[in-house]
């Protein structure tokens, strides 16, 4: 732990308050498809993301932060030197239509078969950032979109949702992850221990609410 003042400690692994240190819940996983969070700046600081948790989890994992990427810089994050086929996490929704998005191409199945060759893109923010970050970053538009279906309930009870079906990203990612590499099984502890986070976070909340 390091000081950040005269009464407050950091965790330096996840960068969190010591009170409020989400070590505990993290859980190693050596996944086959490589994931790249494209972090909102307004994500970085709030106590209820679960970016961190997610990324400390996932050997293959990398989030970067910001809102508009200049192209060059986003070119070199969607392609990197080895050869992937890289494609969008980002749901099917009609309100994009009004955005006048480019129509991204569709999947191709025959490259989903080897997951160690796949990259995952993944926008973590607010519904309404999110979409925002794809409207300003064409090259986002460009890419094949995975979407998810019949997935369960949510557990992230301590942030309001814009719709019944919206997912954290660490619970939308790992869905992704099983759909990708047909393994259910293989994520279901990381999402046990957001269950773990997520009540950790309401108990702490709740004492502050008190005070």
């Amino acid at each position: 732990m390091q000081p950040t003042s005269t009464k407050r400690l950091t965790c330096t692994r996840c960068l969190r308050p010591q009170r409020t240190c989400i070590c505990n819940w993290v859980t190693p996983i050596e996944n086959a498809v490589e994931v790249l969070i494209l972090q909102h700046p307004l994500e970085v600081d709030n106590a209820k993301g679960s970016v961190r948790l997610l990324q400390l989890s996932l050997s293959r994992s990398e989030a970067v932060v910001g809102e508009v990427f200049a192209e060059q810089a986003m070119q070199t994050l969607l392609q990197p030197a080895q050869a992937r086929y890289t494609i969008l996490l980002y749901p099917d929704s009609p309100d994009d239509k009004g955005l006048n998005l480019a129509t991204p191409p569709q999947l191709d199945p025959a490259l989903l078969l080897d997951p160690a060759q796949v990259r995952l893109i993944v926008l973590d923010g607010t519904w309404r950032k999110s979409r925002k970050m794809l409207y300003l970053n064409p090259l986002l538009q460009q890419l094949p979109r995975l979407s998810l279906s019949n997935t369960p309930a949510s557990r992230y009870v301590i942030r309001k949702a814009h719709s019944p079906g919206q997912l954290s990203t660490l619970e939308a990612t790992c869905y992704a992850l099983m759909q990708l590499e047909q393994n259910e099984e293989k994520y279901q502890p990381l999402l046990t221990a957001f269950s773990g986070f997520v009540a950790q976070q309401f108990t702490y909340e709740k004492h502050i609410n008190r005070h």
